[in-house]
């Protein structure tokens, strides 16, 4: 009897090497504890309600037959592969359409029905019918090809996804690893941009500071070859000025004795006074004067001077 869909008294439903579950009402499989026995290699689940097998399930590889005839199962575990010690599946009177391709994992397996399935057409033809135990071998043997078949043309399917994801990925590499070396270069020639400008301003700074250097040392020979120079002609300036000034007031003094002696002697000419005695020899003296005078170079030359210094 079951409870709730779970099986009560495990034990008493075993007998020799077959554990008989067959119209328990269940809705689950109790694979826990069926994995408890796994000397009992045969299963008998027909004639319940189960509509799915948990993947849990397929961990029974202990198990060499199996029966899940008249249930709601409308499909099977993808992990049903890995059942490796199974030879004998029914699964007539239910509700599958089609098999998982791990089906074809099943190497051990020699005896299959799937009579009176809403099968895919494909499959239903591979099948055929399973009337007696040689129909069922077939029917077994016809299925693991097809299966085999169909997981080669997955295989394959896979295998060209997976190529497509690969060229896929190399195509993304290679479109990274192209922008990052144009990134590089970009930096690279940001880089050698700033160098090149940074040495521009470095050349340029040098250079001014040449001009500047060169500017002040032509200054410096300006000055030191212009100071002497302006020193002397200062100097010969200041000499030549003396010496006007000590010429113009010997002039201005000449000048002054000559006026002076103008004035005595035009007293002497031109008034009573010539025929003093003062004025007789005065008189005599100047004339000679006047001819010695014009006679003399030096005094032409110191009249012109004078004129000249005073214009």
């Amino acid at each position: 009897m079951s409870k709730g869909g779970k099986v009560e008294n495990l034990r008493d439903k075993i007998s020799d090497n077959e554990t008989d579950l067959s119209l328990c009402n269940l809705t689950d499989v109790p694979v826990k504890e069926l994995a408890a026995f796994p000397k009992a290699t045969a299963l008998d689940l027909s004639c319940n309600n189960i509509v799915t097998l948990l993947p849990e399930f397929c961990s029974l590889t202990h198990l060499i037959k199996i029966d899940l005839s008249k249930n709601q199962l409308v499909s099977l575990p993808d992990e049903v592969g890995q059942l490796s010690s199974l030879q004998h599946l029914d699964l007539y009177n239910n509700k599958l359409v089609t098999l998982p391709v791990s089906f074809s994992k099943l190497k051990s397996l020699r005896w299959l029905d799937l009579k009176d399935n809403p099968l895919d057409p494909a499959l239903a033809k591979v099948a055929g019918d399973c009337l007696d135990e040689k129909q069922c071998k077939q029917c077994s043997a016809r299925v693991l090809q097809h299966m085999r078949i169909l997981q080669e043309e997955v295989d394959k399917e896979r295998e060209r996804r997976l190529l497509k994801q690969r060229e896929a990925e190399k195509k993304k590499e290679a479109k990274l690893r192209e922008r990052e070396a144009r990134e590089r270069e970009a930096r690279k020639r940001e880089k050698a941009e700033e160098k090149e400008r940074k040495r521009k301003e470095y050349q340029a700074q040098v250079a001014a500071q040449a001009a500047q250097e060169q500017q002040k040392k032509r200054k410096e020979e300006k000055k030191k070859k212009g100071g002497p120079a302006q020193e002397k002609k200062a100097a010969k300036a200041a000499k030549t000025k003396g010496k006007s000034s000590l010429l113009s007031l010997l002039l201005r003094s000449v000048l002054l004795l000559l006026l002076t002696a103008a004035g005595v002697v035009a007293a002497c000419r031109l008034t009573d006074l010539r025929k003093e005695a003062l004025c007789v020899p005065l008189d005599r003296v100047v004339d000679d004067a006047l001819t010695w005078a014009q006679g003399q170079e030096v005094v032409r030359q110191i009249l012109r001077k004078f004129t000249g210094l005073r214009a």
